[in-house]
């Protein structure tokens, strides 16, 4: 009989149908074996039972043909042929009792998981779905997809069958399940926690406390999983595995075969698994595998050399192939007591050396590159197999290269140049890392020159009929490699990489705003509304009506605190405030308001910047709350108070004397504080924060963004600028307005019209006539802040 023949009426048991083999398995299944009865386990996820993930996936394009085939109504057609179980392989229900074939493609195929994951999944998940099989009743066949690469590292001819090495999986697990309580109690410790803390201050102090905390609690998560991966690798190397992955895999085949007992059991070793060959359609492929990285960072000409040797074999399968050979083998059952091995490869019968697939990949891209949007195509570099030591060399000055760079890009003022250099160097940075993380991965896999012997798998090809060979061949040498790379599987791989980009800037806001009278649109004053600073603000106050011996007493006491302000401003913005604010003591409130009125305001308005003020009047137009959130004093931002609905600013306190002590009221709205003033304000006055908007320009301003649900970074630091590409916040650049007043000092013309203005209103207070002088409303002692009702 054939294969059709030999599996109708089958009950099969499935695991991994959503992932890359286990896809194109049930593809294969549900297209040409119809007397076959097919039960899915399926995670949930993402609120989705396993029923409706299934549904999904069968909209996929693997499906296409077949939905194409069945007509209207083919996704109710397809489901309906698929019983799905709900669970995943740390806890499945118990088998039904009728099950008489379990194929297992579901594991981890990460290269580098943490051991304890890596053992949870593949080791763990084999010993439930047995013992879900013997708890149901059911005595199935277990065909269990492995890999080749479970012969680690050795040389020469690798044969089928029983791996031979005598470490003990028991051992290796429980000693696997320790190693996650063991790197979590080494992160606890007070040293170890100190340089968590140090990090992250370094990087997120003036965000405030709640963020340091937050990203130094990241770092230990992160410093736990680098210490498990590591753990994992070097585990596997010590015993003769490339990694934690096919050293976790080798040790399930060792549980398989002391413990299936009576069930037949049948392990099947595929090798590296690629795009598809011919089905469901030629280039099919889900994600990137092993090889598709570094295909197309070569094609983007990222790659200058590989530390292999260019005689090693390289050995890859396409995945149609694989599918066909578990078919095969799931319809040749074994005797129990004999389990049976298949090594479904290319390297025995169709060998590709790695100095051909590099010289396949080189002409593919010189014929066909890859386009460098803007600039033409890329060109590809020529590799002069240097080897590991020259390869290890130009890895390390390029680290160091982008060592150098990170730190001086922290110490250059922003601008929107300085933004595109860190994007440049992001991707630079990104580049570099992706190039170390491969090497190490791979560089166990360039030593092993090894080549997997695939006779029992020839056999089991040569036992089908002429018809099946037809249909479900997986001969290797049944294709060119020529064809196979250049025609069909470069194309599938770089498609995505060709598509015309969108050349747009990143995301903005939206330029039409929904109406939504629950929204609030939070801005922040310095450096996101106006091109100015607190010490800026100050000097254009302070020296407005000053002599000029007087202004350069001032400036040389300013130029003197620079560097503490320079210090206080990259560490605690609420630090910075407090000390420039304390420079007003002894000054009239009265005399401040007036400068104000009367030239200092002035220099404030001809400072916001136009797109600035459009968006606040945008918000206002749609229904939308506005407020200003500003470290700044009130008297200072009084100029803008008609344009929002609310001003939250500092409140200096007057003395016995009538003149300011140059001490807040309160603390200053500054990092955290601004989320959690934010959070309790929405509270009070009925807003959604998930509808509403916040601007912000720096690193301090992060919390409150995180706040909101429509955070928008304007002419951001390079902190800011990084979460929010990272976040995918709306990045936003706002120009200054054109002639704006760069000096702090005022000009000749701006002090004589205050001369003349100060003048008139002495003339007009001497006549008994009310000063006019504007007030603001005073701020509750909880928080720092001014109200002023703007009109509609």
């Amino acid at each position: 009989m054939g294969l059709r023949e030999r599996l109708a009426g089958r009950r099969v048991f499935m695991t991994g149908v959503t992932g890359f083999v286990g896809e194109a398995l049930l593809e294969r299944l549900l297209s040409d074996f119809p007397d076959t009865r097919i039960v899915a386990l399926v995670r949930p996820r993402g609120g989705q039972d396993g029923a409706a993930r299934l549904r999904r996936q069968l909209r996929k394009p693997a499906f296409a043909a077949l939905r194409e085939r069945l007509g209207e109504g083919a996704a109710d057609t397809l489901a309906a042929r698929v019983e799905v179980v709900d669970g995943d392989l740390a806890s499945m229900p118990d088998l039904p009792a009728d099950i008489d074939l379990v194929i297992h493609c579901a594991g981890e195929v990460s290269f580098d998981p943490p051991v304890d994951e890596g053992f949870a999944t593949n080791l763990g998940g084999v010993q439930e779905l047995l013992r879900a099989a013997r708890a149901g009743g059911s005595s199935p066949h277990i065909l269990h997809v492995s890999t080749a690469y479970v012969a680690g590292l050795r040389s020469g001819h690798i044969a089928e069958g029983r791996l031979a090495h005598d470490v003990d999986w028991a051992a290796e697990q429980a000693a696997a399940g320790r190693a996650r309580q063991g790197a979590e109690d080494a992160s606890r410790t007070p040293e170890q926690s100190a340089a968590f803390l140090a990090e992250a201050q370094a990087k997120h102090l003036r965000a405030g406390a709640q963020s340091v905390s937050r990203d130094a609690e990241d770092r230990r998560r992160q410093w736990v999983r680098d210490r498990l991966v590591r753990a994992g690798a070097e585990r596997a190397q010590v015993l003769g595995w490339t990694d934690c992955y096919t050293f976790t895999k080798a040790l399930t085949e060792r549980y398989l075969e002391d413990s299936h007992g009576d069930l037949p059991l049948t392990i099947l070793r595929p090798s590296i698994i690629e795009s598809a060959l011919a089905r469901p359609f030629p280039g099919w492929i889900e994600g990137f595998k092993m090889a598709e990285p570094l295909i197309l960072a070569y094609g983007r000409g990222e790659f200058p050399d590989f530390p292999a040797s260019p005689d090693a074999v390289v050995d890859i399968i396409p995945v149609d192939l694989v599918v066909n050979a578990i078919l095969a083998a799931a319809a040749q059952t074994p005797p129990a007591a004999e389990p049976a091995y298949y090594t479904v490869c290319s390297g025995f019968r169709n060998p590709l050396l790695f100095r051909e697939l590099y010289e396949h990949v080189h002409e593919y891209f010189v014929a066909h590159p890859l386009p460098k949007w803007g600039r033409g195509p890329i060109a590809v570099p020529e590799w002069p197999f240097a080897g590991a030591r020259a390869a290890e060399a130009k890895l390390r000055n390029g680290e160091r290269v982008a060592s150098v760079a990170g730190k001086v890009l922290e110490h250059v003022p922003r601008s929107e140049k300085v933004r595109r250099w860190a994007s440049e160097f992001d991707r630079f940075e990104a580049r570099v890392g992706f190039l170390r993380r491969y090497s190490d991965i791979y560089r166990a896999y360039t030593k092993a020159e090894l080549v997997y012997v695939d006779d029992a798998t020839k056999a089991l090809h040569d036992a089908l009929d002429d018809t099946d060979q037809a249909d479900f061949g997986f001969d290797p040498a049944c294709y060119d490699w020529k064809y196979y790379l250049q025609d069909v599987h470069f194309p599938a791989v770089t498609a995505i990489l060709r598509k015309p980009r969108d050349p747009s800037p990143p995301r903005r806001a939206a330029a039409n705003l929904p109406a939504n009278a629950d929204a609030l649109a939070v801005f922040d004053l310095d450096g996101t509304l106006v091109s100015s600073t607190v010490i800026e603000s100050y000097l254009w106050l302070r020296l407005a009506d000053e002599a000029p011996a007087g202004r350069a007493r001032e400036l040389a006491g300013l130029a003197a605190a620079l560097p503490r302000y320079l210090r206080a401003e990259r560490t605690d913005r609420g630090h910075l405030i407090r000390s420039v604010y304390a420079r007003y003591k002894g000054a009239d409130p009265e005399e401040l308001a007036r400068i104000i009125d009367e030239v200092a305001g002035d220099i404030l308005l001809r400072r916001v910047k136009p797109a600035a003020i459009r968006r606040v009047r945008a918000h206002r137009e749609a229904g939308h709350r506005t407020v200003l959130l500003t470290g700044s004093v009130d008297f200072l931002v009084r100029p803008l108070a008609p344009l929002f609905d609310e001003v939250v600013a500092s409140r200096l306190t007057v003395g016995p004397d009538g003149r300011f002590t140059g001490k807040l009221a309160a603390s200053p709205l500054v990092g955290d504080a601004r989320a959690a003033f934010l959070d309790h304000y929405a509270g009070r006055v009925g807003a959604d924060l998930s509808a509403s908007w916040a601007y912000g320009d720096s690193q301090s301003d992060i919390p409150m963004l995180r706040a909101v649900g429509n955070p928008v970074a304007v002419n951001p630091d390079l902190s800011l600028f990084r979460t929010a590409k990272a976040n995918g916040w709306a990045i936003e650049e706002w120009p200054s307005t054109p002639g704006e007043p760069r000096a702090v000092v005022p000009s000749l013309r701006e002090r004589s019209l205050f001369h003349v203005a100060r003048a008139a209103a002495a003339a007009t207070v001497s006549a008994g006539a009310p000063r006019a002088a504007r007030g603001l409303t005073g701020a509750g002692s909880d928080a720092a802040r001014s109200t002023t009702g703007g009109a509609r």
